[in-house]
């Protein structure tokens, strides 16, 4: 994926709630696509659809076990979102530090009117 973005791949991939929920499902451990589409009122080719995007994201894999391919989460594509959420989070801090002080301003100004 060195020519593709890999953020704009991988917050696509995230975009949709029923990948999401397959990535929290994963998080509990292996399952079978057959497992993954239990909780969905959708085909298992659809569901075999979302897991297409997760993988290309990279944040599915899927092993092979006999006749059965398990997949599993590979949350290292969330480490780039993350670090790009960072930023943000501190932007906002911040801004939530100076409303905090503000705050604190204003009520002792009130409490110390006669």
């Amino acid at each position: 994926m060195s020519d593709v973005d890999t953020l704009s791949v991988t917050f696509a991939a995230l975009a949709d709630p029923t990948r999401r929920a397959v990535l929290a499902r994963l998080r509990q451990g292996e399952a079978t696509v057959t497992q993954l589409a239990e909780p969905f009122a959708m085909s298992l080719p659809a569901v075999s659809r979302h897991l297409k995007v997760l993988e290309r994201a990279g944040l599915v894999s899927k092993g092979r076990d006999a006749q059965w391919r398990p997949c599993r989460l590979d949350a290292a594509p969330l480490r780039e979102v993350d670090e790009w959420v960072k930023g943000y989070r501190a932007f906002f801090e911040e801004r939530y530090d100076r409303l905090a002080a503000q705050l604190a301003e204003d009520t002792t100004e009130h409490t110390e009117e006669p």
